[in-house]
């Protein structure tokens, strides 16, 4: 079978069960109708970014909206395990980059935090622009989830107030107290959090109030890598644990 075209259906409209019928409208229905051309009868894929997807019949179909019949409906829990990172706040022409990959290796979310050697104003919350990255992502990649994007605006404090909401919590650190390397089987159980410092490294005083708050230091290797070749690395480990667990 041909891959099907994906589009993303607010959670709010979602079919109960197969037989019913939704609207697509706005800019999912523009990309569907202008863009792919997209005609009556044809099958689509829709997702709801909290886990459901299905199978859809083009009903009818406008300049601007198109009516689908439900075909097939699936849900797909969150996994019982995954990391979610918790990256330094910095200037940076990557983070759509980073963004493409925390949905294609199914990261649970990201928490941007402003520590001192940040560079650039912290945004206030979420980006539109990120949430449509991830949306992309997830359309190409076939995730039904989307991540939970956070933005920490109190700094330090409130990163280790997050910490609390995870099984367990890790902080990748460049220094010579970080001996022990994150692996696949130390994020194969529960919740976990990641912490990774902004371009420049952490002040030894944020390190060592995050290890109060016990985030264990670990080391992602010898190399001194960029903040998104780390946040990568991680979400790399986090998938292959899911895969040994299959």
């Amino acid at each position: 079978m041909a891959r099907l075209n994906t589009f993303f259906l607010s959670p709010d409209k979602w079919p109960a069960v197969p037989g019913e019928s939704v609207l697509l409208d706005g800019t999912e229905a523009r990309h569907m109708l202008t863009v792919l051309r997209t005609d009556k009868d044809q099958t689509v894929r829709l997702f709801d970014g909290q886990g459901n997807d299905g199978l859809f019949r083009v009903e009818s179909v406008s300049k601007r909206k198109a009516v689908l019949e439900a075909l097939e409906l699936s849900s797909h829990s969150l996994p019982s395990s995954g990391v979610t990172l918790a990256i330094g706040w910095g200037k940076s022409k990557r983070r759509n980059y980073f963004f493409e990959k925390l949905v294609e290796l199914k990261g649970l979310g990201v928490a941007f935090w402003k520590a001192h050697r940040s560079q650039g104003s912290l945004p206030s919350d979420s980006k539109d622009a990120w949430n449509e990255k991830c949306l992309q992502a997830a359309k190409q990649c076939g995730n039904p989830h989307l991540p939970n994007i956070r933005v920490l605006t109190n700094g330090l404090d409130e990163l280790v107030e997050f910490t609390s909401e995870f099984d367990q919590c890790f902080l990748a650190w460049e220094s010579d107290e970080a001996t022990v390397p994150l692996s696949p089987a130390s994020l194969s159980n529960g919740k976990s959090l990641v912490i990774i410092g902004p371009e420049g490294g952490l002040e030894q005083r944020e390190a060592q109030k995050l290890i109060d708050a016990d985030c264990r230091p670990v080391t992602l290797g010898e190399s001194i890598l960029r903040w998104e070749t780390a946040a990568s690395y991680c979400l790399s480990l986090a998938h292959c644990a899911r895969q040994e667990k299959k």
